[in-house]
């Protein structure tokens, strides 16, 4: 079966850097479009970065310039490198694996929590 397993996780002071990892297991990773979306206490889920199989990026404009996610076909893991913390992006982030390069894929990962405090 499908499994997504999340890493990286944890508090981090404002200002901080974090790298998020998901392994991925089940499919055939090189073929699928990876993302990270996050969820924050009462708020929707929202896509933060996406990459294609082919390597194209998309992020949310609110952390363009600090987030960058990047993949490794051979260990099929996909990363999200986080800098320039804020607090506004504590949430849980979970790791998504589709087919479409427009909507969230259907795997989902368990989610790993980031907070980010003083």
């Amino acid at each position: 079966q499908v499994q997504l397993v999340e890493s990286g996780g944890g508090l981090v002071q404002p200002g901080g850097s974090l790298r998020l990892s998901c392994a991925a297991s089940g499919i055939i990773f090189r073929l699928y479009v990876m993302g990270w979306y996050r969820q924050a206490p009462g708020e929707r889920r929202e896509m933060v970065a996406a990459i294609t199989s082919n390597g194209v990026t998309n992020y949310v404009d609110s952390v363009k310039g600090r987030f960058t996610i990047a993949r490794d076909n051979a260990k099929n893991t996909v990363y999200l490198q986080m800098n320039s913390l804020k607090p506004e992006d504590t949430a849980v982030y979970y790791c998504n694996a589709g087919l479409g390069a427009t909507t969230a894929g259907p795997y989902w990962g368990q989610g790993t929590q980031v907070t980010v405090s003083s």
